[in-house]
């Protein structure tokens, strides 16, 4: 085809994915320089475009407003009414995106094969096996151009420049097999709290809040701890995020955020595959995974066989601990 004009790529649905769909983007700009891409976003995570990788034009996704595959059928032709695509990118496994990308009418729509989407796409390709999520994206594009290229870093920008003496704790998650257990959370921070003279600040959204409030009322030592769920903008978030040398948390949005932003992430592994969604700055994450349980990792979203995730329970807070205290010195002395 000749030198493609106009690339629209559709941003995955999830935060932390989102995120991990920073290198495409650059890897887009890399191969084609010339060309005006614009980007799709589903409403709620849109903040995060103010973050993203330069690009031409946004458009936000309202499920709500655009309900189902009628919807995304019908927001992709608007669209093609404002401007004619040379690419559509498909970044989501769903059949409703490949909808969407059809409705465009762009000349090549690139995604994954599932379900039906190979016949709304005029490019399906496999997906790899065992590689990483930002490997995934950036294979994509490889194979669209049958050229192998170097995956770009997952950066997210910021202008904080304030710096905070301050370790941030993130017990939350979408999926509950992924979150940590009250009980299991209580005994973290009282572990972390006893080891460290930084302030920690704990974290969560609006609906997060009453379970962080109910992990903080039985905290046995609060001083110089904040409990900041449901009290920060998201804007006001990104910034806390970035400010703060080290970050302890779950398998969650906000770890790749924290990630992207440079700042040390000690994440907690239970239910979720490390090798495939982990936050993909090697040099400033530590992992921690029980390994254990022949049940590591189910990659579901809620336990099925215990009532609260055993293997989040399991985990050792000494190690934790540990874990947390040399980020802190890592990150003093960088």
């Amino acid at each position: 085809m000749k030198q493609p004009q106009n690339i629209l790529i559709r941003l995955p649905n999830w935060l932390g994915d989102m995120v991990m769909s920073t290198a495409f983007v650059k890897a887009v700009q890399q191969q084609y320089p010339n060309a005006a891409i614009d980007v799709i976003a589903k409403k709620d995570i849109d903040f995060l475009l103010d973050y993203f990788p330069k690009y031409n034009q946004h458009f936000i996704f309202d499920k709500e407003a655009y309900k189902g595959l009628s919807g995304a059928y019908k927001f992709g032709k608007q669209l093609r009414q404002q401007k004619q695509y040379d690419i559509f990118f498909c970044l989501p496994d769903s059949l409703s995106s490949a909808v969407m990308a059809y409705g465009t009418g762009a000349t090549k729509r690139a995604g994954f094969k599932k379900e039906l989407r190979s016949i709304l796409l005029t490019n399906a390709y496999q997906k790899k096996k065992s590689l990483h999520r930002v490997e995934e994206y950036v294979d994509l594009l490889q194979q669209f151009i049958k050229t192998t290229i170097a995956v770009p870093p997952v950066e997210l920008n910021t202008t904080t420049k304030e710096k905070k003496n301050a370790v941030i704790i993130n017990i939350n998650s979408e999926a509950s097999s992924r979150r940590l257990p009250a009980a299991k959370a209580v005994s973290i921070i009282n572990a972390v709290r006893k080891q460290i003279t930084e302030e920690i600040i704990l974290i969560g959204s609006p609906k997060e809040k009453v379970f962080v409030d109910e992990v903080y009322q039985q905290l046995h030592n609060k001083s110089n701890i904040t409990n900041s769920a449901g009290k920060t903008t998201l804007q006001e978030l990104i910034n806390l995020l970035g400010s703060c040398p080290v970050m302890l948390t779950t398998d969650s949005g906000p770890a790749h955020v924290a990630n992207a932003l440079g700042t040390h992430t000690v994440v907690l592994f239970g239910a979720g595959n490390e090798n495939n969604t982990a936050p993909y700055n090697k040099t400033n994450r530590s992992i921690i995974r029980l390994a254990q349980l022949p049940c590591e990792p189910c990659v579901n979203n809620t336990c099925k066989l215990y009532d609260a995730p055993k293997c989040l329970a399991m985990l050792d807070e000494n190690i934790i601990v540990q874990q947390v205290v040399a980020a802190i010195k890592t990150k003093q002395t960088s």
